[in-house]
């Protein structure tokens, strides 16, 4: 159903977009290391810009596409991303930000203020200069507002389409899990008889490497808690999209509300926080824990950052872990000496031969 709001907001948006150049090239930057969300938000604004517009656009991302989900989503589904890198940003004149926001730290467009920005996170102060910026922290997923605006174009999805924005909010809110619309909800029920059934069946359930395993292995070696948090301090991780699939599984943990993991790729430790707290503000405390030197943002039941580990007081990027994650630990009003390892037990073959 569309709503007054999206409506008005599409006038808004299409008279900007009419404003600008008609030859100037588009580029549409989702936040690094893309999710289901911020991919097919993505796709859908480019629809928008290409079919209503008669635009030229590229969608591109920083960092990696790295779940195996989600590389088997662009796979089956034939999305069109371009890697940042591989592209010159001084050639295109128009710039949108989806599932995030300038100033965020989690975005390739440094030193240039888009002309569009759609997101479910809150405001930054720096999206607040942005000619159009629809934000609705009410929402579950990016991808909603998008399909939204979809609907106001007067386009409909194809199969493909229904399919990617199907999975985007059915990861973002973690089957309705956790915080999500009405909106989010309707878009669900409205997009499950269009969708590929099959192809939805391949994405969440791909082939896996080896090496998920071997991180999988590391955070259950690596565990400890204290009181209602669980922490797992990962080494360094292939792919920094690792570090909030654990903290999302840990999170199922039997009597524990909030669970905390990092992982180190490159310079840059990845930390992700989650809570079952409603009432919670999991982005406001991300932002607290890592404080100027790194970046972070987030809902109220989820968030994730980095920090440069290099140059901290830790010294290394374990100091700097287990600095965290006691410092976490006295945030939520836990005693951080009584941060402990889960010790796993024996298997009963093991307890046999012991």
């Amino acid at each position: 159903m569309l709503s007054d709001l999206t409506r008005e907001r599409y006038e808004l948006f299409a008279k900007l977009v009419r404003r600008k150049s008609k030859t100037g090239r588009w580029l549409i930057l989702t936040h690094d290391n893309p999710d289901p969300d911020s991919i097919a938000s993505a796709a859908g604004l480019a629809k928008i810009l290409r079919r209503s517009f008669r635009r030229q656009v590229r969608v591109a991302y920083g960092g990696i596409i790295g779940r195996a989900e989600n590389q088997e989503m662009v796979k089956q589904l034939g999305l069109r991303l371009s890697h940042i890198r591989r592209l010159d940003v001084r050639k295109y004149k128009h710039f949108a930000l989806v599932d995030t926001q300038p100033g965020t730290g989690n975005n390739q467009l440094d030193g240039i203020t888009p002309d569009l920005v759609f997101d479910h996170h809150p405001i930054r102060s720096a999206t607040r200069k942005v000619p159009f910026a629809d934000i609705r922290t009410d929402y579950g997923a990016t991808v909603t507002m998008i399909a939204e605006y979809i609907a106001a174009s007067g386009w409909d999805l194809t199969k493909k389409e229904a399919t990617a924005f199907l999975y985007a909010v059915r990861s973002e809110t973690q089957d309705f899990g956790r915080e999500f619309s009405t909106a989010d909800r309707l878009l669900f029920d409205e997009l499950l008889p269009q969708a590929d059934l099959r192809a939805l069946a391949r994405i969440q359930t791909p082939r896996l490497p080896l090496s998920y395993y071997q991180t999988l292995h590391e955070a259950l070696e690596r565990l400890q808690s204290v009181g209602k948090l669980v922490v797992s301090n990962l080494g360094s991780v292939d792919i920094p999209d690792m570090v909030p699939e654990i903290a999302d599984l840990l999170l199922r943990m039997e009597g524990k509300t909030w669970s905390f993991c990092t992982g180190v790729h490159g310079d840059r430790l990845y930390v992700s926080l989650r809570t079952s707290n409603s009432r919670a503000d999991a982005g406001r405390l991300i932002r607290r824990l890592l404080g100027r030197r790194g970046k972070g943002g987030g809902h109220g039941m989820m968030a994730g950052g980095w920090i440069q580990w290099e140059g901290t007081r830790s010294g290394t990027a374990e100091g700097l872990q287990k600095y965290l994650a006691h410092r976490l630990a006295k945030i939520l009003k836990q005693n951080p000496d009584r941060l402990a390892p889960i010790r796993m037990k024996a298997s009963r073959d093991e307890t046999a031969a012991g």
